[in-house]
């Protein structure tokens, strides 16, 4: 079947710590290794409680040296927090530990609220928020990856000459847009936003120009699954992740809750409902729901890679449910 992958928020549990969540994901990544994923990216988020993620090149490099074959990178480094230069010495640094495994995704959004990204880049202004902003840094981004040009004065040491993969990620046509014209391959974020999936992939092919890094279009579709023995166990555990997001949505961001045993306890009917849209294009359930679900995605979009979201409360039954993900793909 198509190859799959790992997007880790490194989440944080009611009543553990961030130190809890990084060896989590640790063991994560060396779990999806042995099983056969391709990736293992980490996702920027700021002033979030239940995300320890938010350093993410440092987490990466933790990952990395913590594992041997695996492809380790972002899902995403978001660009507006950071100067181009930044980045690209990280991720330069990291290419030059792990030669080979490191994978750069750059997202648009900032990755939290207004008040906290003025505070990542508090030199911000009017210009560097400007919609051409964007894709003029990405630019100089990629530059800095390349080789030296005669009149160039900045470099990126280390970085300069590496080629670090640079992935686009997005859940908008203008994400999907920019990525065909650019020629990288493009990650679609339907995990939380589903509804543009199909027209931005269509979009993505079609303004498709080859560049030096990709040939042909390139997608990678993000899906929550969330598997376990039956769907009444999988609805358990998934009730955690609806919990933490509903919380989002309010304006109370929190570690990741404890599953409930009846999520409409917690939550509004209108809640749930809201949490079954955001899942549209994910599964949760036994392991033949997650094969049929895992199986229409795939025919829906013909994505070339999956990259699979499962926030689970119990360490123990996230290990679980990448398990049977891995099973099932490997079964064809």
């Amino acid at each position: 079947m198509i190859p799959l992958s790992v997007l880790d928020l490194a989440p944080v549990n009611e009543g553990a710590t961030a130190t809890d969540a990084l060896r989590n994901s640790l063991s994560l990544a060396q779990h999806a290794e042995a099983l056969g994923y391709r990736r293992f990216w980490l996702a920027e988020h700021h002033n979030m409680p239940g995300i320890a993620s938010a350093a993410t090149a440092v987490v990466i490099a933790h990952v990395a040296a913590g594992t041997r074959t695996i492809r380790v990178g972002s899902g995403g480094v978001m660009l507006p927090n950071h100067a181009p230069l930044v980045i690209a010495e990280q991720f330069g640094t990291l290419a030059a530990l792990h030669p080979g495994r490191i994978d750069l995704g750059i997202g648009r959004a900032p990755g939290t609220d207004q008040r906290t990204m003025r505070a990542l880049r508090r030199d911000a202004t009017r210009e560097s928020l400007h919609p051409d902003a964007f894709p003029r840094d990405l630019l100089e981004l990629q530059r800095y990856f390349g080789d030296p040009q005669p009149s160039q004065d900045i470099h990126a040491v280390p970085g300069e000459g590496l080629r670090v993969p640079l992935w686009l990620l997005g859940s908008s046509l203008y994400s999907a847009e920019l990525a065909g014209k650019l020629g990288l391959p493009f990650a679609f974020a339907s995990h939380f936003a589903p509804d543009l999936l199909l027209q931005a992939l269509a979009l993505y092919r079609e303004v498709f120009r080859p560049s030096e890094q990709l040939e042909a279009p390139h997608v990678m579709v993000a899906t929550t699954l969330i598997a376990a023995d039956t769907d009444e166990q999988a609805e358990y555990l998934a009730s955690s992740l609806m919990q933490a997001f509903i919380r989002l949505r309010r304006g109370k961001p929190s570690k990741l809750p404890r599953p409930v045993d009846d999520v409409r306890a917690v939550l509004s009917a209108a809640e749930i409902a809201g949490m079954q849209r955001l899942l549209a294009r994910s599964t949760v359930g036994s392991r033949e729901t997650v094969a049929r679900g895992l199986r229409a995605l795939v025919a829906d979009t013909d994505a070339d890679e999956v990259i699979v979201a499962t926030q689970v409360f119990d360490h123990d039954a996230r290990l679980r449910s990448y398990e049977i993900v891995a099973d099932i793909a490997g079964a064809g």
